[in-house]
């Protein structure tokens, strides 16, 4: 008995590995057959970069949360941080017009500004996180208030606007498209392959998983922990910096209502792709045709009027829990055990 255990075992691993890995592509297939056989202008090639320059934003977001998630951590505060970021990044470059002008010199400044601010914020959430020995959830549910609370503040209750000279400068790092693909997807590609490298062929991204395994026996085999910890929050930083340059010039204004939902977003588009919640496997790819399948429901929902838009939230919630509930993976022995 113990040998057919010992021989099947092995096989049912890698077939579960196999279908835990391929689900998510699956899934986004599936999704865009409904979404054509629902209507066929979901295949145009206008609707197509719609969804993959939507995709951009929380998927570049969800690529830094990637690293948060498994290492164990968790940051809520990211749809806050991309506000109060872009909120700063217009005052500056509003107040540098008068000595730099409209050009590329006042824009490069905010997105200098943007960076060091997207840094600055990740790296004090883990700072904070274990340096300070607080939860993360406390941590950055609290930077996640104070960043909102901020960018009220700033634009005085209403709503920061870029100087509108500065935006035709501006307005190709949104609206503008590199052999055919819009400059955020561009963005997009590169985050995600210095994401995958980073993961998959550092010893950081190897740091990352077994911290999030066990962090006592990381700590035990002389794994800096707290560092690395910290770089995840920096690089979850860094990549809102880098979604919020790309973002305010598709609307050139930032208020209160500014990334909210984001972080809700990003962390869905996390687990869709096979990321463990509770860290100690982490997956770029699968974040990536996460963020995909996400932005597909939504724009699937637009097309059909199958459920108000009002209600993405709830289908971002139910899809967040089914993931968390897929990847227990012991939904079938429960079953078994009680038989």
């Amino acid at each position: 008995m113990s040998e057919v255990t010992a021989e099947t075992t092995p096989k049912n691993k890698r077939m579960r590995f196999d279908i835990k890995t391929a689900g998510p592509a699956i899934a986004l297939f599936l999704l865009c057959i409904i979404g054509f056989l629902l209507n066929p202008a979901f295949l145009s090639e206008g609707n197509l970069t719609n969804l993959l320059t939507r995709s951009a934003f929380i998927g570049i977001i969800a690529v830094g949360a990637t690293f948060v998630i498994t290492a164990g951590g968790i940051d809520l505060s990211v749809g806050s941080m991309a506000a109060a970021i872009a909120g700063v990044m217009i005052i500056i470059m509003n107040a540098a017009m008068e000595t730099l002008g409209p050009g590329l010199a006042t824009v490069l400044l905010g997105g200098g500004c943007s960076i060091l601010l997207g840094l600055g914020a990740g790296w004090i959430n883990g700072v904070l996180t274990t340096k300070g020995k607080i939860e993360a959830f406390i941590v950055t549910l609290g930077t996640m208030g104070i960043y909102r609370s901020l960018v009220t503040y700033f634009a005085d209750g209403g709503t920061l606007s870029l100087d509108f000279a500065i935006r035709g400068t501006y307005r190709p790092v949104y609206y503008g498209s590199v052999l055919g693909l819009p400059a955020p997807v561009w963005v997009f590609i590169a985050v995600s392959i210095c994401g995958w490298l980073l993961m998959n062929r550092t010893a950081f991204g190897r740091y990352c998983t077994a911290i999030g395994s066990n962090e006592s026996v990381a700590r035990y085999s002389a794994i800096k922990v707290d560092r690395i910890k910290t770089m995840t929050y920096v690089i979850q930083g860094l990549c809102v910096s880098l979604a919020t340059i790309i973002y305010v010039p598709r609307l050139g204004s930032a208020s209160a209502s500014t990334g909210v939902m984001w972080e809700l977003e990003a962390i869905a588009a996390v687990i869709i792709g096979g990321t463990v919640l509770k860290g100690g496997y982490g997956r770029i790819g699968g974040t990536i045709l996460g963020a995909l399948i996400l932005t597909t429901i939504g724009n699937i929902l637009n097309f059909t009027d199958l459920i108000s838009n009002y209600l993405n939230g709830t289908m971002q919630g139910l899809i967040i829990i089914i993931a968390v509930w897929l990847q227990r993976g012991d939904w079938g022995k429960a079953k078994a055990s009680k038989s």
